[in-house]
């Protein structure tokens, strides 16, 4: 497939598509420290699949940011969506939906792309770039720092989720989503492009759903949910992230995240 280039600290690598294919030559990820007093919290998703030869790189830089938090003010929040166009080429990624292969299609019309490809990582739904270029990932986010966001509180009650996001920046018609997300789970791929690996995967994305709406004079919303779960989902490496995203532009707003199980 393609070059794999490694920087010491965090993975940089070309993306792969059906259609086609972005490349990004080797960088040096900047000397990054952590500001653990005030952070503000940033959203990123990366679309991927277990049938696609280049995406474990940018599994594992997403499992780097999520677990290292290496970017000075953001408290990086991560998400996992394995799209479903790469299950026809040899592999069933147990994890895919063509829901999240048609979330991704809205960031390629939002963002007047050419086509959709992998592995493909969005930051706070307004930067996009191939998901295991680490320079790019580190500039994003510390961009995306200075973007205002709400406060979200998310407090598990009784199998229920009390989701309150307050103080909401001035916006526009948005979508308050609730994602559930499974860390620490693995496996043994049999074919494919990646046929013979062992892929472990951090946050992901189990099931998201809408929570709300909001219109543009909203500054506050309020709502109390049931998660729901499914077969084989191991509770205790679960997590909510609740997030609010403007419909048209995709600007995210508000998010947080709460484990579902102590």
């Amino acid at each position: 497939m393609l070059f794999l280039a490694l920087s010491l600290s965090l993975f940089v690598f070309s993306g792969c598509s059906i259609q086609t294919a972005e490349s990004y030559s080797s960088e040096e990820t900047p000397a990054i420290s952590i500001d653990s007093k005030t952070r503000q919290p940033v959203l990123v998703e990366l679309f991927t699949s277990e049938g696609c030869s280049s995406c474990p790189s940018a599994d594992r830089q997403l499992t780097l940011l999520e677990t290292h938090q290496p970017v000075s003010g953001a408290e990086i929040i991560t998400l996992a969506f394995h799209v479903d166009y790469w299950d026809r080429l040899g592999w069933k990624d147990a994890y895919s939906s063509a829901e999240f292969s048609e979330r991704q299609n809205q960031y390629v019309q939002r963002m007047k792309l050419d086509s959709s490809y992998t592995p493909q990582m969005v930051v706070d739904g307004q930067a996009e770039f191939v998901g295991s270029n680490g320079a790019r990932a580190a500039d994003a986010i510390a961009k995306a720092v200075n973007n205002p966001k709400a406060s979200v509180a998310v407090i598990i009650t009784d199998g229920k989720a009390e989701i309150e996001i307050t103080a909401l920046p001035t916006h526009e018609a948005a979508t308050v989503y609730l994602a559930v997300a499974e860390d620490g789970i693995v496996t043994d791929v049999k074919s494919g492009e990646n046929g013979g690996r062992k892929l472990p995967h951090i946050s992901v994305v189990r099931r998201l759903d809408i929570v709300g709406q909001l219109v543009p004079s909203d500054t506050a919303f309020k709502v109390s949910v049931k998660p729901v779960t499914g077969p084989g989902w191991q509770k205790d490496k679960l997590k909510y992230i609740v997030f609010a995203q403007e419909n048209v532009g995709g600007r995210v707003i508000a998010i947080g995240k709460v484990k579902a199980a102590n």
